[in-house]
């Protein structure tokens, strides 16, 4: 009689096994960067304001992995960008840069300093959260989209390089920077409608949290995460 008490058990637990080891995470790192361009080697008029090489983050320091002023992206995304910028050219706008392909060691970067329980990093990116909140609340993810290649954060600028409001600023860990944000003027609503309808349209789908932040659709590596310095 036992037996047949027991061996379905016994079979509970090999089949839910399987099962969990067959869900696992598939994802994989590479450092293989053939399939990458800098973005200024397609968009010529693109400008750039690169945070994570600088201090200007809300980790106030230069993140890991970012030796050099360029922006990355697939061959295949920056394809569609390229679209999405002669689309705004037409309207008499140019893209500004914050960051593209961004290495895993540097979003390991994000993580270290979140657990660091004694460098407050620059508190103005997140006014009305606790650091510890940043990576609970998926503000930052242990692994991010933009690690695939194909991701991207950036805005408009006027050809001349003048100022486009878009009621928020870059890497705000605060419900203004929501693509709906309801509390902004007409006019930002509009400029955040350029911007997303452009890159829309080439292909790209946006973040319900970052109105800044557009990920290829059909993106080349979905399962790969990427390593290689930025340099």
């Amino acid at each position: 009689m036992k037996k047949f008490v027991y061996l379905p058990i016994f079979l509970v637990l090999t089949f839910s096994s399987l099962y969990a080891k067959d869900t696992q995470d598939k994802s994989k790192i590479s450092t293989d960067k053939s399939d990458f361009a800098p973005i200024s080697s397609v968009i010529y008029d693109a400008a750039y304001d690169l945070r994570y090489y600088s201090d200007n983050n809300f980790t106030a320091s230069r993140i890991r992995g970012y030796k050099a002023p360029v922006a990355y992206m697939t061959k295949k995304a920056l394809k569609a960008l390229a679209v999405a910028a002669a689309d705004l050219r037409k309207q008499g706008y140019r893209l500004l840069i914050w960051d593209s392909y961004r290495p895993q060691k540097a979003v390991d970067h994000f993580v270290e300093w979140i657990n660091d329980p004694v460098n407050p990093g620059d508190k103005s990116f997140y006014p009305t959260l606790k650091k510890s909140n940043l990576l609970a609340g998926n503000y930052i993810m242990a692994k991010s989209g933009h690690t695939r290649g194909s991701t991207i954060d950036l805005t408009i600028i006027k050809k001349d390089g003048g100022f486009v409001d878009m009621g928020g600023t870059f890497d705000l860990f605060s419900e203004v920077s929501h693509p709906d944000y309801k509390n902004i003027t007409k006019q930002q609503k509009q400029n955040r409608k350029i911007l997303n309808d452009a890159m829309v349209k080439a292909g790209f789908k946006g973040l319900d949290s970052e109105w800044w932040h557009f990920t290829l659709k059909d993106e080349p590596y979905p399962d790969t995460y990427f390593n290689f310095d930025v340099e």
